[in-house]
């Protein structure tokens, strides 16, 4: 028969010799040349499986790559805004769109970092306190809309009809239309112990760092209520981490007449501060943007 001669199904030499030599180094190789042939793909699917792994390797390895893209903007964006200043951005004349805000916000509620307001010790204050309490729940709410980076709020123990509840919609405009979590639930019904940090002023522990992962509360209680040590108590009841502000580390303090010098600060001012440094990865700069003079702590440069 017409190449029976030939070995593997390859033709002869003398039939076609570009094509023998090929089928050759194929038979050395031990690949059987019908496995490099059209109908190779057909045979047990290993040509589409190798397909498949490499289209969903070459997907990830782009989605990586968005990824960093992503980064490398932002940072450059931020290096664009501090080298124009604090002022840049009401020196355009200009708001954040709010569809920028909405994004940047719900960014926040699939990758953290989260704040809890612990309004479970509301109940602990006057009519004229837990006023005072959901004006700051406004301004905190305010400064973080207008971050660059911000946190996802959640109010917890936020019980319906209590007086809390009552004084934030009485005094916040478009309270319900705010885009942050409310609920019944507390803290501890939401994360795992291990991913919550309590800030208290009364701890012995110093934040160091903001990470992501974590869900940070913060006592829903107005500066001038003296609960001597109850949010800490609170916290180690739970078996909760705590932590407070370096405020002693990075601050000193001065000299007035009342010799006042106090770490407690409103929600909204411990807000400023955890904002500013997660923007700024500076204490310095976020202290000196949460604590005010009248708290008897100044900065050391400060001091003349």
């Amino acid at each position: 028969m017409a190449g029976g001669g030939a070995e593997g199904g390859c033709p002869s030499v003398e039939a076609d010799g570009e094509a023998a030599v090929a089928c050759e180094a194929l038979r050395l190789l031990r690949i059987e040349p019908s496995a490099v042939g059209p109908g190779a793909g057909r045979a047990g699917g290993a040509a589409r499986c190798s397909r498949n792994v490499l289209r969903k390797r070459r997907h990830w390895e782009r989605v990586l790559a968005a990824r960093r893209r992503k980064r490398r903007q932002e940072r450059e964006r931020s290096r664009a805004r501090r080298a124009e200043g604090p002022g840049a951005a009401s020196r355009e004349g200009g708001r954040v769109p709010a569809a920028l805000v909405k994004e940047r916000l719900l960014g926040a509620r699939e990758s953290g970092p989260w704040l809890c307001v612990d309004l479970g010790v509301a109940d602990r204050m006057t009519q004229k306190e837990t006023s005072r309490l959901a004006s700051q729940i406004r301004r905190l709410y305010g400064a973080n809309k207008r971050s660059e980076k911000p946190f996802w709020l959640c109010l917890t123990e936020f019980v319906v009809g209590s007086l809390i509840y009552e004084e934030c919609f009485r005094m916040n405009d478009g309270f319900s239309n705010y885009l942050m979590d409310t609920t019944e639930e507390s803290y501890l019904d939401l994360f795992p112990l291990d991913a919550i940090v309590y800030l208290t002023p009364d701890s012995e522990n110093v934040l160091e760092d903001i990470d992501p992962n974590k869900a940070y509360v913060l006592g829903g209680l107005v500066d001038e209520s003296i609960h001597k040590k109850l949010t800490l108590q609170r916290a180690q009841e739970q078996s909760l981490q705590t932590a407070r502000l370096p405020i002693r580390e990075y601050m000193v303090k001065t000299v007035n007449t009342k010799n006042y010098h106090s770490e407690t600060l409103a929600i909204n001012q411990v807000f400023d501060v955890l904002s500013t440094y997660y923007e700024t990865r500076s204490w310095p700069a976020a202290l000196k943007a949460g604590v005010s003079s009248g708290k008897g702590y100044v900065l050391p440069d400060a001091v003349k």
